[in-house]
């Protein structure tokens, strides 16, 4: 029937649009994954991202760190462009369906509402058409029935002529009665002929085109988006393509040669390398030190010694291990000071000063080097973030000219924004002169006063620093002059009159050298080995010893220990007074040995 079409249409109507409302939540959750993939890599490219004002920052100057933050930036671009592809969905699918989905719940009720409305119309005409029909029928039997009774009253002799005219009139009546119902239910009838016809072969119809559109125009609508749903993520495709090429641009600019050029011009030292080591005789009669090494002391003697500055051995001492070039020094050149109980009222707990006698220049400023606390800043100071001198002299030359190039190109800097800010308040004092409305020309003194000051210190400072940068430059292995200054340390202890002793010099990177008359140089960088070569094996203890005494130590050599503390014995007393001690891997030298009391134990380690 009629009514079971609109009930299949409505079902499927119905179904149509819970296709769509599943469409657009597919859609929906397509964008969210979007955006989640967007931000997790926009997440990433920022977790491997440099930190500004790291050392991290500083590594990225490499090629090859470079392609990797260029890929970490195109990644934020590809990221933005699935970014993109969640807002176009959004605003060209999603919102444009969800719209159309309420549109299309309004048509469809319409659509169904004029449907049951014609329905109901021609089921009403039917009713009147049946009203009508029953109506006619009833006055034809009423008037069938009284022209029966007139026939029979008007047969009957025994009626009164009265009775039989009433009779004939009723019959008439009922008769009239008949024809208008007759007339009545022809008229209905063909007003429902012709509102069936119209309901069956025009409204109907009708609606059900009207259907069918509606159907037709949803069904093209998902189409539509589905190739939308396409195109947006076809539109991105370009630049997500620009942004694989970009990636591939930036690893092909990767070199390897540069980089490795760039490592060497960041470590590169400055220093030679050492000479060849000269054979030591030892089937000669010589004087040789407590230590036994080749470095002895020239107390007045006058006899010739082993030169270790001189070519063969002036090189080799900075890949030495710290405790392996101690083993190389002599005990400290002086006797021991006695204990506090016999000591003299004069005397001082680091004992007495240096004897008078003019000492060995090597032996003195390698015991001055590594006692020297000043210049010496090991690796693991400066790895831990310890602040090293301000000419950056216990750096080697080559890194220190770097450093001093970069502080004065850092100064230089600081002047031009100074005199910028002069300027612009000297601009704007003129402003103030011409237009005395504007403001007080004297409130800017002050200010342009601490900018000259400010500019005054800062050109100083430059001077200091391209001071230091001239000399370290003039000091450089390629340089053929190579101008030093006297340490001062030297200077009090070695007469400058003395031509026949080497005289010590410190260099600007903080190493000492020495030079000698027809001897090449030994440069001394002031920076301690210990990282580069952990693998070597510190002296194997012998004993060990209870401190009797408190010992400040302050002397070359010497080392300080407090009354009681327990320490190890790595060399015992050869005669001259003084016991070798050690406190741990970095702490050793030398206390007196009637400060200690010893334990010699062979198994001790």
């Amino acid at each position: 029937s009629l009514q079971d079409q609109f009930d299949n249409l409505e079902k499927h109507t119905q179904w149509g649009i819970d296709v769509l409302e599943k469409y657009i939540k597919f859609v929906k959750e397509r964008t969210e994954i979007e955006l989640s993939y967007a931000k997790q890599l926009r997440n990433l490219s920022k977790k491997y991202q440099p930190k500004k004002n790291s050392k991290e920052e500083e590594e990225y100057r490499y090629t090859s760190t470079k392609a990797f933050l260029a890929t970490l930036n195109e990644m934020n671009d590809y990221a933005g462009q699935h970014e993109v592809i969640s807002e176009n969905m959004t605003s060209l699918i999603t919102g444009e369906l969800t719209r159309y989905v309420q549109e299309l719940k309004q048509e469809r009720k319409s659509h169904f509402h004029d449907g049951r409305k014609a329905q109901q119309h021609i089921e009403t005409c039917w009713k009147q058409l049946e009203a009508s029909k029953r109506r006619f029928e009833r006055d034809c039997k009423e008037a069938d029935r009284a022209q029966q009774y007139f026939e029979k009253m008007d047969a009957d002799i025994n009626v009164t002529k009265a009775d039989v005219e009433k009779a004939r009139q009723q019959a008439q009546l009922r008769h009239q009665m008949a024809e208008d119902s007759k007339a009545e239910y022809s008229s209905t009838l063909q007003k429902f002929n012709s509102e069936q016809h119209e309901h069956y072969y025009t409204h109907i119809p009708n609606i059900f085109q009207k259907i069918q559109e509606m159907e037709e125009r949803r069904i093209v609508r998902i189409g539509e988006s589905m190739k939308t749903f396409a195109e947006v993520d076809r539109q991105v495709i370009p630049i997500i393509g620009k942004c694989l090429d970009e990636i591939t641009k930036a690893a092909e600019s990767v070199d390897h040669k540069n980089d490795s050029q760039m490592v060497i011009e960041a470590f590169k030292s400055g220093f030679e390398p050492p000479g060849d080591i000269d054979f030591e005789d030892f089937t000669q009669p010589m004087k040789r030190t407590v230590s036994e090494s080749s470095l002895s002391n020239s107390r007045g003697d006058g006899k010739s010694e082993p030169k270790f500055g001189s070519k063969s051995k002036g090189k080799l001492w900075p890949f030495i291990k710290k405790n392996k070039l101690m083993s190389l020094l002599t005990s400290p050149h002086q006797p021991p000071p006695p204990p506090p109980a016999s000591a003299s009222p004069s005397a001082v707990p680091n004992g007495p000063q240096s004897p008078k006698q003019q000492k060995e220049p090597l032996s003195h400023r390698f015991n001055e080097f590594m006692t020297s606390k000043p210049k010496i800043h090991c690796f693991r100071s400066l790895k831990r973030g310890g602040a090293g001198p301000e000419d950056f002299s216990n750096l080697p030359p080559e890194q220190r000219r770097k450093k001093l190039q970069q502080k004065v190109d850092e100064l230089n800097r600081d002047i031009q924004k100074e005199m910028d800010q002069r300027d612009a308040l000297t601009k704007m004092k003129d402003v103030y002169i011409k237009n005395p409305q504007m403001g007080d020309a004297a409130s800017v003194d002050h200010r342009l006063a601490e900018l000259g000051q400010n500019i005054e210190k800062l050109r100083l400072e430059v001077q200091k620093f391209e001071g230091w940068l001239a000399e370290v430059e003039g000091r450089l292995p390629a340089r053929t002059e190579q101008p030093r200054r006297q340490s001062g340390v030297y200077e009090t202890q070695n007469p400058s009159g003395v031509n026949s002793c080497a005289q010590d010099r410190e260099s600007p990177d903080g190493s000492y050298t020495e030079e000698q008359s027809q001897e090449t140089e030994m440069k001394v960088p002031a920076t301690d080995f210990d990282d580069e070569f952990d693998d070597e094996e510190p002296l194997p203890t012998i004993g060990t010893c209870k401190a009797l005494y408190t010992f400040e130590g302050q002397n070359e050599g010497t080392i300080s220990v407090a009354e009681g503390e327990m320490l190890y014995v790595i060399e015992e007393d050869k005669g001259d007074g003084w016991t070798r001690i050690r406190r741990n891997e970095d702490e050793e030298g030398y206390v007196p040995t009637s400060y200690v009391e010893v334990y010699l134990d062979k198994n001790a380690k």
